[in-house]
């Protein structure tokens, strides 16, 4: 790097860290469900300057510049020596060998879910992150959801009693298409979609004593896909079930969170838009007694985490999630995939 540049990249930081200037980032891959809805954000939102979008299929490229994004090769946003932030979102089997070349390139790195196959390619991500103090996030899509956070207030304050039990469900209709991708990991559609549900059970109890997964194949399609599938986690005074199918039309008012304790129950359905109901024997908290719906603000999927991890380069500030929350989580996931 020449003078000029060295002077101009270090002013650059010193705006960034005085907050006058959106945070340069880039996408590798829109191919993954949440790619598209975050290349519109970041492209669209002040606190960034999106450089570029590595992507190859035709079809995503033309529609990502129709936002007025430009097509970037891959190997240009990891050696550009302004871009501070990279977010992964191809397909799940890309996530760990991006996700690590995103951080030997000395970026900042949000990573879309599942971030790894494995443990030790997702310990070996977050270990180099440490070694270049990066930040790492994954793309869970719930952990500013007003609805859980409502859930970790109660549940951490004794509102609902003893707590011995966490029922989640996340189904979902899938293409002949997606059977296809989502088969590609023995752990199926458990290890496709249902991180959303085991990541905020493991923040909020740790990691569990057992995980026992049920994995099965019950559509009527000839493939290989664990489409029907239920992980049982087990604390050492209650139990999380979490199941998660591919067969059902019209599946997102159904998915639901309910946490069931000595005092009360609260019940997180439809999760989005959000809707949340608390039941309680006795009140507390800001709650009464009885059967009572709870008013609770709008949810918008992403906006939260990226503002979340543009506040932490920004001010190098660590993030809320830390790294070991962040294997763990993923541990309990390949646990619960039958993959660990």
């Amino acid at each position: 790097m020449d003078r000029r540049s060295f002077l101009a990249a270090g002013a650059g930081a010193a705006a960034l860290r005085a907050g006058n200037e959106p945070i340069p980032a880039g996408i590798i891959g829109a191919s993954h469900a949440h790619g598209m809805a975050k290349v519109r954000l970041l492209s669209g939102s002040p606190r960034f300057r999106l450089v570029g979008v590595a992507e190859e299929d035709p079809g995503l490229i033309r529609a990502i510049k129709a936002l007025g994004v430009d097509i970037v090769p891959r190997e240009r946003l990891l050696e550009s020596s302004e871009i501070r932030i990279i977010a992964v979102e191809s397909q799940v089997r890309d996530h760990a060998r991006q996700g690590r070349e995103v951080v030997q390139a000395g970026k900042h790195l949000h990573l879309e879910k599942a971030p790894a196959a494995t443990v030790a390619e997702f310990r070996g991500i977050l270990e180099i992150a440490a070694r270049k103090k990066l930040k790492v996030q994954t793309g869970y899509i719930w952990r500013h959801h007003p609805g859980f956070a409502a859930a970790f207030e109660a549940v951490r304050n004794g509102w609902l009693g003893d707590v011995y039990l966490i029922r989640a469900m996340m189904n979902t209709q899938v293409s002949n298409s997606d059977r296809a991708r989502f088969a590609e990991f023995p752990g199926g559609q458990m290890f496709e979609l249902a991180g959303h549900l085991v990541d905020p059970i493991v923040r909020l109890w740790g990691r569990p004593q057992r995980v026992t997964p049920f994995l099965r194949h019950d559509a009527a399609v000839d493939d290989t896909l664990r489409d029907n599938t239920l992980a049982v986690l087990e604390y050492p005074r209650a139990m999380a079930l979490i199941s998660s199918a591919t067969m059902q039309p019209g599946a997102s008012p159904h998915r639901s969170f309910e946490v069931l304790g000595s005092r009360g129950t609260l019940t997180l359905q439809p999760i989005e838009p959000p809707a949340l109901e608390i039941d309680l024997a006795s009140p507390a908290g800001p709650y009464r007694a009885g059967r009572q719906k709870v008013a609770l603000p709008p949810f918008h999927r992403y906006e939260a985490d990226l503002m979340e991890l543009a506040d932490a380069v920004r001010d190098d500030a660590p993030l809320p999630v830390t790294p070991e929350q962040e294997l763990l989580v993923h541990e309990t996931l390949l646990r619960a995939s039958a993959m660990a």
